[in-house]
């Protein structure tokens, strides 16, 4: 597996591919509202990585993807295709994933979850995926393998009594949308898939977690995956750097408290 390592100038491309996607979903959130249609939502992110930040959507046309953002509702695990007709509703939860593709070539990937209104088993679901992301990321460092930042939100997901997505997984990024390694969310690696962290490597951390089982289907659009039992389903998801000494968060946003990485 031949898993890059970023140059001192490749990771200050990915610091502000990063940043960007992290400006794109802080401009979105507080249009996010019982009404608004994803279609819309997609209209409104699409322009202001075009007009404001010169940069283009990554997932529109890759292999295909018909938007600029994934919208992915309640029993949606993730790559939702946003919708002109598709209304959000009360009660409702929401992941908005975001790639964007900087004027230098770079990724910058992350996605958060919304609540629009209130469901309380949407909002504990929502929680507790966010938690099984920062816990993994509080343990990236050089020197640790994947598997240990599966085992960690595979065991809080289940002892939560929610379940981890299998088919889906995490992702090296930087010049390439996807990029070796896959970061696994459960403990499922192959012996020679499981490798050490090392300075300078880039990816995504972006659990899927379930209130009810694991698995998972594609629908006819061969792109919108859902649970197999219509569960509701979570997503957080952020772009990482590994650091002489830990981590760097590239996709963090303003609102975030990540005290959790003050070692």
């Amino acid at each position: 597996m031949n898993v890059p390592i970023k140059t001192p100038d490749e990771i200050e491309k990915m610091r502000e591919a990063g940043r960007q996607a992290a400006l794109v979903l802080e401009m979105i959130t507080p249009h996010v509202q019982a009404g608004v249609t994803t279609g819309e939502l997609d209209r409104l992110c699409h322009d202001f990585i075009v007009d404001e930040l010169g940069s283009v959507p990554a997932p529109l046309n890759y292999h295909g993807f018909p938007k600029s953002i994934c919208t992915s509702i309640n029993h949606v695990v993730c790559h939702g295709i946003p919708d002109a007709g598709k209304k959000l509703k009360k009660g409702d939860i929401m992941n908005l994933d975001v790639t964007v593709k900087t004027a230098d070539g770079y990724h910058g990937d992350t996605s958060k979850m919304f609540i629009v209104g209130e469901t309380i088993q949407g909002e504990r679901l929502c929680r507790i995926t966010q938690e099984c992301l920062y816990k993994s990321i509080a343990l990236v460092k050089p020197g640790v393998r994947l598997s240990t930042l599966a085992r960690v939100i595979q065991q809080h997901a289940e002892a939560n009594g929610y379940s981890v997505v299998r088919d889906f997984c995490g992702h090296g990024i930087g010049a390439g949308f996807h990029e070796d390694p896959q970061i696994l969310h459960y403990d499922g690696y192959a012996p020679e898939a499981d490798i050490e962290l090392a300075e300078g490597m880039c990816f995504t951390i972006e659990p899927m977690i379930n209130v009810g089982d694991h698995r998972t289907k594609v629908l006819r659009d061969n792109w919108t995956a859902v649970t197999k039992d219509r569960s509701l389903s979570a997503q957080w998801e952020h772009t990482l750097l590994v650091t002489a000494d830990g981590v760097e968060v590239l996709t963090a946003r303003s609102e975030e408290d990540l005290g959790f990485l003050e070692h």
